[in-house]
C-alpha cells in the first residue's frame, strides 16, 4: 500500500509549517523491536531470487518507509503488482518482493528480529553467511 504525500491528510498548514498524518498505516504492536533501514537498490535489481525457500518465497516482514529516489515494482502473495516512487509513503504487508526499477533508494521502518533472518536468508543465498 503506497500513499503519494499529496493524498496524505494535513494535520497543521500554517504559513510556517505542514504536518501530514496518515492514521491507521499498519500495525506494528505484536512485532517487537524495529530497525530502520536505508537501502540503496541499482535499476534492475530483483530480490526475488534471494527470497527463494521462505515462505511463498516472499518476504514475510512487514516494512513502512518512504522512497526517497526511484521507482520500484512491490509484488504480493495475491499476484497484484503496485510502482513506489520518489515521494511516496508506503507499508508492505507480509508477503511481498521487490524490484528496483530505476536507481532507487529508500528508509524503511521493520520488525527487526523478522527482518534480520531475512535478511540472512538472503546472505546465504548469496554465499555470504550461514543461515
Amino acid at each position: 500500500m503506497k500513499q503519494a504525500k499529496e493524498t496524505i491528510p494535513i494535520k497543521i498548514d500554517t504559513p510556517d509549517a505542514v504536518a501530514r498524518q496518515q492514521v491507521e498505516f499498519g500495525d506494528a504492536s505484536h512485532y517487537g523491536e524495529l530497525s530502520g533501514e536505508y537501502f540503496t537498490l541499482n535499476a534492475g535489481t530483483d530480490i526475488a531470487p534471494l527470497l527463494e525457500g521462505l515462505e511463498d518465497d516472499l518476504c514475510q516482514t512487514p516494512h513502512w518507509g518512504y522512497v526517497l529516489k526511484g521507482a520500484l515494482t512491490v509484488g504480493y502473495t495475491d499476484g497484484t503488482e503496485e510502482v513506489d516512487s520518489a515521494g511516496d509513503l508506503f507499508y508492505w504487508p507480509p508477503g511481498h518482493a521487490v524490484r528496483a526499477d530505476e536507481d532507487s533508494e529508500i528508509v524503511m521502518f521493520s520488525p527487526q528480529n523478522e527482518h534480520t533472518e531475512v535478511i540472512n536468508h538472503m546472505l546465504a543465498k548469496m554465499g555470504g553467511s550461514d543461515e
